[in-house]
Parts: structure tokens; sequence; C-alpha cells
């Protein structure tokens, strides 16, 4: 009798046990956000065609990401190859459709954060590195930094088996008539007042970026941010991109943020951050949080821009104080969302 009393001791100690395994391995919801920049983005701009592209492009980068959490992949993995996709895209400003400097060529930056971990690797001013992502991924898993930039960045790049190309491969012909065009308004501005005009076109090509927050079936967050900077910058200025607070952010605890927009203002607020520390001190919802960051903290400056987020239970936030942004989302149902314009 003894020994069937402990038998059967044993056979609920080892089903509790399995249950409680079954439990812990239980399917997390998941979730992917992608954004191709914001600014003023009008549909009387765009012609029927570029829309087109636009938003196939975007479709095609947040497939890629959702496909691998949908698999049981990791949000950073997910993160890093939409963003690839983006980054080999001329149609945005980073990798491949980077924007010029005053000199005539692309400076990248990027940043990339685990919400796990919070380890965190980023780039700046790289003039080689065919996907600055990845080179941001890099730097948090096999160097002791946070930030590489220039020359050290494209070496260490080069060092980690990353794909190097010519500075003359970033250089697409939109982004020289654009660099022409701003460095005209320059020279009349100085003509007529010494102040440049900050019109519609002008204001446009002060930011643009992509980025990319996920969460995984493991519960896990991850964003990455990469782009080229703003037209005709100088003295290798470096906006909110790389910098991790700033551009990118991601907790478990929270969310995960990517930034799009004029860089300055972010750095100012650490907007990413911010979202995140609303979230975890005053228990704001994701949508709120992102909300004030963006019209009460830097539409107040007079900065422009948006970001893009989701929480630790897949909720997402798409907010932006300007005409339009790029961006899309998935859920783990595999439902769809393509928008541009700021009132879809």
């Amino acid at each position: 009798m003894k020994n069937i009393f402990f038998i059967s001791i044993l056979t609920l100690l080892s089903c509790s046990e399995n249950k409680l395994g079954l439990e812990k391995n239980k399917t997390h919801n998941f979730g992917i956000v992608i954004h191709g920049g914001a600014g003023t983005i009008l549909k009387e701009n765009m012609s029927d065609e570029m829309e087109l592209q636009y938003r196939n492009a975007l479709k095609t980068a947040i497939k890629v990401g959702h496909e691998i959490l949908k698999n049981g992949g990791t949000s950073q993995l997910a993160v890093e190859k939409s963003i690839n996709i983006l980054e080999d895209s001329p149609l945005f400003n980073s990798g491949k459709g980077a924007v010029l400097n005053s000199y005539g060529f692309a400076e990248l930056d990027a940043s990339f954060m685990n919400g796990k971990s919070l380890k965190a690797g980023a780039v700046s001013g790289a003039r080689k590195i065919k996907n600055p992502i990845s080179a941001a991924i890099k730097v948090m898993e096999n160097s002791p930094h946070v930030m590489l930039s220039g020359n050290g960045a494209d070496q260490f790049a080069e060092q980690q088996g990353l794909e190097i190309v010519n500075s003359d491969y970033f250089i697409t012909k939109r982004r020289k008539r654009n660099l022409e065009k701003v460095k005209l308004r320059e020279v009349n501005a100085k003509k007529i007042s010494n102040k440049l005009n900050y019109d519609e076109f002008y204001k446009s090509q002060l930011f643009g970026t992509v980025g990319c927050v996920a969460l995984d079936k493991h519960g896990n967050l991850a964003a990455g941010t990469s782009t080229g900077g703003m037209t005709n910058k100088k003295w290798n200025r470096i906006g909110d991109a790389p910098i991790i607070g700033a551009g990118t952010y991601a907790n478990n605890l929270t969310c995960a943020v990517s930034s799009t927009g004029w860089g300055e203002f972010f750095i100012r607020t650490v907007a990413a951050f911010n979202i995140s520390a609303l979230m975890e001190y005053k228990n704001l919802k994701i949508e709120d949080a992102s909300s004030l960051v963006i019209n009460d903290k830097i539409g107040k400056l007079g900065g422009n821009g948006g970001v893009i987020a989701i929480d630790n239970k897949g909720n997402v936030a798409m907010e932006m104080n300007t005409p339009g942004m790029y961006r899309a989302h998935m859920n783990s149902e595999g439902k769809l969302l393509v928008k541009i314009y700021k009132d879809e």
C-alpha cells in the first residue's frame, strides 16, 4: 500500500510539473510595426504609381518580419530583417535611398535595442556599410561598446563579415536632385535675409528614417532604427536615430519604440525612452504615452515627426504630428494595416 501511495504522489507531482511546463511554454501574443519616415506626405503630391510602390515596399518588409515571428523566431531577427528590406529600397532615407550630406555622399546612422537584456548597439556616420542596422546589432553582440562612428564603424562592420559597398552605391538621382534644391534654397536665403525660409520642401529634407519594433512569442521586445539623416547635413551631424533613448528604445517591462522626425527635438526630449518611462512610472497606455511625447513635448518645442511603438501585450501606437508617416502593422492573427497619410 505504501508503494502504491508513493507512486500516486510521484505521478501527481509529475503531472503538475508537466502542466507548469506547458504553461511556461504557452505561445505568447506577438506583433510587428514598421515605419518608413514621417513628414509632409500629402496625397495631392503623390502619384498613384508612387503610392503603390511605397505601400508594396512596406508590405514586403513587414511580412518578412512577421513570418519570422510566426515561426517562433526572435523579435531581434524580425526587426533586423524587416529593416534590411527598407534599407535596400531606394524609396526610403536609409541604406540605398539615404539622403546626401553637403559633400554629396551618404553618412549612415542606425541603432538597435534588446528589450530583455537592455543591451544596445549603434553606428553613426558610416559610409560603406550596406545594412547599418546589422552593424548596430553586431556592435551590441560582439563589442564592449554601444556606439561606433565613422571609419571605425565601417572597419568593425567589415571585420564582422558584413557586406561593405563603395560609397557610390548609396547615391541616387533623386537624392542628388534634392541636395541641389536644398543648396539653392540656402544660397537664395542668404542673398535675401541671411535666414533660411522653412518651406515645406526644405522641412521635408530635415528628416526621414526607417524603423521597426516587434514583440515575439517569447514575450521579448526589440526596436531598431536606420537613417541617412538630413539632406545637406554638415560637420558630421548626428541625429536621434543612433542614440539609444532618443531614436530607439526597448524594455520588456513596457514597450519598444522607434522614432522618425527632426532628430534634434527627439534628442532634447529623449523621446523613445520618455514613452517607456511614462508607461512604467505613470502607468500610461502606449497610445497615451506616445501622444504626450509627440504632441505635448516635441510639438510644443516646434519639432515634427512620429513614433511607432508596441507594448509587452501587443498593443501598438503609430503617432505623428506631421501630415503623414509611412507605416504598417501586423498582429498575431496576421491582420495587415498599411498606411501613409495621417487621416487614414
